[in-house]
């Protein structure tokens, strides 16, 4: 269920703004999308997890207000962002 330590690392230096960026705004997004997407694949499989539904919706939020944080401090980056990642507005 959890990304590996290799998608991790690609996620991040895609993402990264300096060689060991791991805590910027944008690269905690893509870890976000990476694990909620895993976890989506989870849940197509077993469809009556609870457990890991509640965790999707968390992470979901947690997404939520970061991408709000980057709206509001760098509207270029957040575009870029979404667009990269294919999200919805």
């Amino acid at each position: 269920m959890a990304i590996t330590k290799e998608e991790k690392k690609k996620v991040i230096a895609t993402f990264a703004k300096w060689k060991s960026d791991t805590w910027s705004a944008e690269v905690q997004v893509a870890i976000l999308t990476s694990k909620i997407e895993n976890l989506k694949a989870h849940l197509d499989e077993h469809k009556n997890d609870n457990h890991s539904r509640r965790w999707i919706l968390l992470m979901v939020a947690k997404r939520r207000k970061m991408l709000n944080y980057l709206k509001k401090t760098n509207p270029e980056k957040h575009e870029e962002v979404i667009t990269k990642l294919n999200l919805r507005k």
